[in-house]
Order: C-alpha cells, then sequence, then structure tokens
C-alpha cells in the first residue's frame, strides 16, 4: 500500500498516527512470519494514560458503548502505527486479514459488535478494500491496565 496516501488519508480524516506504543510487558508489538504480520493487543493510550477505562454494563466502572468504540477506534489507530513502525513504512502492507476486539464487560453485556465497529470502521476508513477483514469481538472480565478494549490483528503482506 503506498504509505503516503494512507498518511494523507489519516489526516483527512482529521486524525494524527500516534507514535508506536513500547509493550508493557514480555511481548514484541508485531511478529512478521513469511507474508503474515502479527499485531499484538494494543489498548488506546490518551495522552500517555490508558483511555476509555472500565468494563462495559458494570455501574462500578461504567464505559458508554460510544465511549468503548472511540477507544476501539484509537486502538486500531495504533495497530496501524506499530504495523508502520514494524514495517518500515505501509508499502509492504496488502491488508487486514484478522482482527479480535476483545471488551472489558459485565456478564450480561451483549453489544460487542457496536463496540467492535470503532476499529472496523477505522481500517476501512485508512485502507479501503485493504482494510475490510474477518472480525471477532469477544467479551472479557477484565483487560490489561483496566483498560475498556484491546484490538488485536492479523494483516497480509505483499
Amino acid at each position: 500500500m503506498d504509505d503516503r496516501r494512507i498518511l494523507d488519508r489519516i489526516a483527512e480524516l482529521g486524525l494524527e498516527l500516534p507514535p508506536a506504543p513500547l509493550p508493557v510487558a514480555s511481548y514484541i508489538p508485531v511478529r512478521v512470519a513469511g507474508t503474515i504480520a502479527y499485531v499484538a493487543g494494543q489498548v488506546p493510550f490518551v495522552d500517555g494514560a490508558v483511555g476509555f477505562a472500565g468494563r462495559l454494563g458494570d455501574p462500578a466502572t461504567p464505559v458508554t458503548v460510544e465511549e468503548a468504540a472511540r477507544g476501539a477506534r484509537l486502538a486500531a489507530l495504533q495497530v496501524l502505527s506499530v504495523l508502520r513502525d514494524a514495517l518500515g513504512s505501509f508499502e509492504p502492507l496488502a491488508g487486514i486479514a484478522q482482527v479480535t476486539v476483545y471488551v472489558a464487560s459485565a456478564p450480561d453485556f451483549v453489544d460487542h459488535p457496536q463496540v467492535a465497529n470503532g476499529a472496523s470502521d477505522l481500517l476501512v476508513d485508512v485502507l479501503g478494500e485493504g482494510g475490510r477483514h474477518a472480525r471477532a469481538a469477544v467479551g472479557m472480565s477484565s483487560l490489561p491496565l483496566g483498560a475498556s478494549v484491546e484490538v488485536a490483528a492479523t494483516a497480509v503482506l505483499a
């Protein structure tokens, strides 16, 4: 994919590609194996801290679907950031094959797909057809650093 076109598209959307966040534990952000790049889960960071913390459907730590979807959008942007950092540019990227969106939620919460749409829509908005992907949206009792959402992806390289 064209590096300049993707960066321009991000700017057109009123966004900025954030610096690739450093791992917070014992893992690497991206593992390339042949023509597949596996991107470690990204939680949304805002001004150096986890954004949109809490659990959906939990009155003790309330987060709305809209807030979590914004967090998923930001986490997907971070997926693109760590991919570009690992690959040196977007040039080797052919597209996104799979996205998994983890949602910290109470047991009776059922709107995981609406939260995950934040990530999916961002990837399509930025990458066009190359951003269309298979997806899983999964509820979890908790996520790292108290985040309400985490996004992991598998990318295909040219």
